[in-house]
């Protein structure tokens, strides 16, 4: 039976089987989209909400960098201060901290950079410019420290930093002339800034090279007492000590200060080595000698000072060993290389050489010990001390094993 009319029918129409492959691409269309909802949706963030995790503001890492540079933790400070620059490379300010830090923590090449980078920012930064010559202060180029601070007083008249960091670099060019400019120097910035650390630093390191040493002591005590986080200010302070010459005691203590906050800096413990051997305590000064090579064992001025102590401590056959490296360089029983110093005046030729000949004179070595003479009258006769040295050593040889004589010109007469 059929119901004519507008296509429709009572009769069934046979379908036609389904295709495989129809099959298979509705099933994974229907996967991907439960993957779709229940996977990527849930761990896609909404947009236009900001991350859970923001980046940190410049000044909470100039906060913090701040905090440990009061706390004496120079390290931290100069990470801190580095990750704000990362954040905001173009705040000169930021620079400039990180520099002094870098300054007081000793990376004086590495302040060196910051201050050229804080200069790029503003070439004409007054306080830039101070912190620049003063670390080339302490990198020994006097020429340009004070070509480059005269440029930040031209710039601020007024700048206390400036006139302290420029006393210090009239004292340390090593000429007379530059002394009464340098005391003016200090103490101009004593006026403009009576509180600031630099300046009792600098105003006591004027004092302390002009053998003021009361006045010197009391000035490294106010640094010490506006921050006590600095090995710089309580190593001075012991040298200032030492230097007054009847506060040994003190001059150790504050240098053990020292020790404890730049532990890995060599200077201080040989200071306190010769510290000790001032006073007799040699023993002490061998001990605070070794502690300074076990930081730096390539060093070939420290191999020299544990061989001067040595030598004090009438430990010849170590004495001689020391400095023979110290002399000749070669390679120690850890096999670490040491170079050779060559002979010049002043501690080279007035300790390490001629400590050297004695050490071997006093083990019967004068063979070797006579042509060390000899080089030292040849060729620096002028230095007293290694003079004096090194014709007491030939006359030792000449009177108890009979080597030659020389003369002051370093010719050999027969005995």
């Amino acid at each position: 039976m059929y119901l004519k009319g507008n296509q429709w029918t009572m009769t069934r129409r046979r379908r036609k089987p389904s295709s495989p492959w129809r099959i298979f691409v509705l099933v994974a269309l229907v996967g991907a989209g439960l993957y779709f909802t229940q996977v990527v949706v849930p761990a896609t963030p909404p947009l236009f909400i900001p991350t859970p995790t923001p980046t940190r503001a410049p000044e909470s890492f100039v906060n913090e960098a701040e905090t440990f540079f009061e706390e004496g933790k120079l390290e931290q400070a100069i990470t801190a201060f580095k990750s704000s620059i990362q954040v905001d490379p173009k705040n000169p300010a930021t620079y400039l901290a990180l520099a002094r830090a870098q300054i007081y923590a000793g990376l004086y090449d590495d302040a060196l950079t910051t201050t050229e980078d804080a200069l790029i920012l503003n070439p004409d930064n007054p306080t830039a410019l101070a912190l620049k010559a003063w670390t080339l202060n302490f990198l020994e180029d006097y020429l340009t420290a004070e070509a480059t601070v005269k440029q930040a007083l031209e710039l601020d008249r007024g700048s206390a930093l400036a006139h302290a960091v420029y006393a210090e670099i009239l004292i340390n060019s090593g000429d007379f002339g530059n002394i009464e400019p340098a005391i003016a120097e200090s103490k101009t910035a004593q006026e403009l800034a009576p509180s600031m650390l630099e300046v009792h630093r600098a105003r006591g390191y004027v004092l302390l090279n002009t053998q003021n040493f009361d006045d010197a002591i009391e000035e490294f005590r106010a640094a010490i007492a506006i921050n006590d986080k600095y090995w710089e200010l309580h190593y001075l302070l012991g040298v200032a000590y030492r230097a007054k010459g009847e506060d040994y005691d003190l001059a150790v203590q504050e240098m053990l200060k020292a020790v404890s906050l730049a532990p890995t800096n060599p200077d201080i413990p040989t200071d306190i080595a010769r510290t000790y051997a001032l006073i007799g305590q040699f023993g002490k000064a061998v001990q605070a000698a070794e502690q300074a090579l076990k930081i730096e064992p390539s060093n070939t001025r420290l191999h020299g000072n544990l061989g001067v102590m040595f030598y004090k401590n009438k430990q010849f056959e170590q004495a001689a060993l020391e400095l023979g490296l110290t002399i000749h360089g070669g390679t120690t029983a850890d096999g670490v290389v040491v170079e050779g110093l060559p002979l010049q005046p002043g501690r080279v030729a007035d300790e390490y050489y001629s400590i050297y000949g004695l050490s071997l004179t006093q083990l019967d070595r004068c063979a070797e010990a006579v042509p060390i003479f000899q080089l030292i009258l040849q060729s620096i006769g002028e230095d007293q001390v290694a003079y004096y040295n090194a014709t007491e050593g030939i006359g030792y040889c000449q009177e108890n094993i009979g080597t030659p004589e020389a003369d002051q010109s370093g010719g050999q007469t027969s005995p």
